[in-house]
């Protein structure tokens, strides 16, 4: 099975570039990923982000932390374009569950990326909140989860398992690290795994023989030590 990648972005002119990429499927954002790229109005710049790209899915995020906030911008969020998938937390800021605001979304037929996941735990509960028509994406937090030691592996074959019986479910793998990312969540059997777009560009090298790598990495240390003129 192929993984979709999806670039995870939010500056206007990385999108335009990734937008025209054909291994690129869709985008990611964040309320993060938003204030770097200088977003100071969220909803217009959410705009300018789906007229660049208005047929491959994006996923914007609420930022509100309470049930009926939530609840409110996923609604408004949702109206923003047919392709628009509303990122929602599976907790908020003070540890509850978003269970209930992701069980009436999902029967109000709006697409739901549920994010900042990091167990099969709460792949579980998630699954208990959800028909099996609406789409749904589960973002894991591989990347995170590892800086802090933690393999993330187990969880991402526990969750795909459970999300099997649901034909409306895709797994995510999120917070990528390095390119080789991309060959671990392609060999779980991942959907989606969003990449930001310097790792997407080294994807583009995949292939290269380990000889080719060794030629290219002894040149460029003789190139650099030209450049520098070194001597000893």
């Amino acid at each position: 099975m192929s993984v979709k990648i999806f670039c995870d972005i939010a500056e206007l002119n990385q999108i335009k570039k990734f937008n025209k990429k054909k291994i690129v499927k869709g985008f990611t954002t964040n309320p993060s990923l938003m204030r770097k790229a200088g977003a100071k109005d969220y909803k217009l710049y959410s705009k300018k982000i789906l007229k660049i790209c208005n047929k491959k899915p994006v996923s914007l995020e609420v930022f509100a932390d309470d049930y009926f906030g939530m609840k409110e911008q996923a609604k408004k969020i949702n109206t923003l374009g047919k392709n628009v998938y509303v990122k929602i937390p599976v907790i908020n800021s003070k540890g509850q569950f978003t269970g209930k605001v992701i069980n009436e979304l999902n029967n109000l037929n709006i697409k739901l990326n549920i994010t900042a996941v990091y167990t099969a735990s709460q792949t579980k509960k998630i699954l208990k909140q959800i028909n099996k028509k609406t789409k749904v994406i589960i973002s894991i937090f591989a990347g995170r989860s590892a800086d802090t030691g933690k393999d993330p592996i187990p969880e991402f074959k526990k969750s795909l398992k459970l999300a099997k019986k649901f034909k409306n479910v895709e797994i995510l793998w999120a917070s990528v690290r390095e390119p080789y990312n991309y060959t671990q969540a392609k060999q779980l059997g991942c959907h989606i795994i969003t990449i930001p777009p310097n790792i997407i560009e080294k994807i583009a090298s995949f292939g290269k023989s380990f000889d080719k790598l060794t030629l290219e990495t002894v040149r460029t240390f003789l190139i650099d030590s030209k450049k520098s003129k070194f001597k000893i």
